[in-house]
């Protein structure tokens, strides 16, 4: 006669497969960890912690010389929209300043919620919606709602900060939606970057993310305003759009080199 072994007070035999019964049940109980996971308490909860995470974070780092002045940069062009890429946002809270008023563009995705609640905490209200793909968004990604509250923003006089590129789309590739915000409201898009010398890439995730670590050096790096003329064409507007990339990149490109090996200004207040 085979041997049997005992699992969980039932005796089956050692190659005997586990039954589908108990495969259902491990499949309802991850499910369910993972809504536990995404309840509204475990979302507030987890979202204090990275704003506070975030902002001891900050307070350890020095800012490097050759920086741009982007407090007078922000407050000559308010209300400006500040454009930076997917992956590179999470220190962009820190170089607003917190006398003017800003909303932040987030997804509709039940995964930005963590998203809002870290940014609400700043002070920073939100508007959510699809923004890379503002021209072609349906009613079902709010991207018409969110441009239209972006817009209504803007003519109260509060900033807009908006990641440029498009959502699970081609990272660090500007979508036409902060173009076409630009050129509706008459307001100027601030190329944006922010980065530190101690970083995590996470390099699974298509806009491989970077994680700020404490202690190191922050570059905050700002290009010349861009300027999106009502009456643009198609052709223009692609055009814009690639201006709009090309700075973002630019500033990017510049805040990794100042990060890497220049001299610092000093400690962050």
């Amino acid at each position: 006669m085979d041997r049997t072994v005992a699992d969980g007070g039932v005796m089956r035999a050692p190659d005997e497969p586990v039954r589908p019964a108990r495969k259902s049940l491990r499949r309802r109980l991850r499910r369910r960890l993972k809504l536990v996971g995404r309840s509204n308490a475990a979302t507030r909860v987890l979202g204090s912690s990275l704003y506070t995470v975030l902002r001891l974070t900050y307070r350890s780092q020095t800012l490097v010389r050759g920086s741009s002045p982007f407090r007078e940069i922000l407050t000559q062009e308010h209300p400006a929209i500040v454009g930076l890429w997917h992956g590179q946002h999470l220190l962009a809270p820190f170089f607003r300043p917190a006398e003017l008023p800003y909303v932040a563009l987030l997804s509709r995705s039940r995964d930005a919620e963590l998203n809002a609640s870290v940014v609400e905490r700043f002070g920073i209200d939100t508007v959510r919606g699809s923004g890379g793909r503002v021209r072609e968004a349906t009613s079902k990604k709010g991207g018409v709602t969110a441009l239209l509250a972006l817009l209504r923003s803007l003519r109260e006089g509060k900033g807009v900060c908006m990641i440029a590129d498009v959502p699970n789309g081609v990272a660090r590739q500007s979508g036409l939606g902060i173009v076409t915000l630009a050129r509706l409201s008459g307001r100027p898009i601030i190329p944006s970057a922010a980065v530190t010398s101690r970083r995590r890439v996470i390099e699974n995730t298509w806009d491989r993310i970077t994680l700020p670590l404490p202690f190191g050096r922050v570059a905050v790096v700002m290009g010349d305003p861009i300027f999106v003329p009502r009456d643009l064409d198609e052709a223009g507007l692609e055009a814009k759009r690639r201006e709009v990339t090309e700075a973002i990149e630019a500033a990017n490109r510049r805040a990794l080199a100042l990060v890497d090996g220049s001299a610092i200004e000093g400690p962050r207040s």
